[in-house]
């Protein structure tokens, strides 16, 4: 079953590494989407792929990269889309 999501993931995640380390594991699940840093501090993905897949990804993003702290993320499930391979939005 193909599952979408938007993620938001708050802590020290910008300046570290933290979306090369997404766009890295995201590929590496074979995911869509694109992850991009936010003006508040956090960084926002979209990831489009099998469930099992996304699951993965999103526990990722709880652990985060290996220079990132991950205080916090957030969840919203969406209608499957359309989504390219997976990049990062500058």
């Amino acid at each position: 079953m193909v599952s979408q999501y938007e993620i938001k993931i708050s802590g020290r995640v910008q300046g570290v590494g933290f979306r090369y380390a997404a766009q890295k594991q995201a590929r590496f699940l074979r995911l869509k989407g694109w992850v991009e840093n936010l003006p508040d501090g956090s960084v926002r993905a979209v990831i489009n792929g099998d469930t099992e897949s996304c699951t993965s990804f999103i526990n990722w993003c709880r652990e985060g990269s290996a220079y990132s702290w991950v205080e916090g993320v957030e969840l919203r499930e969406m209608k499957p889309g359309a989504l390219g391979p997976f990049t990062i939005n500058y």
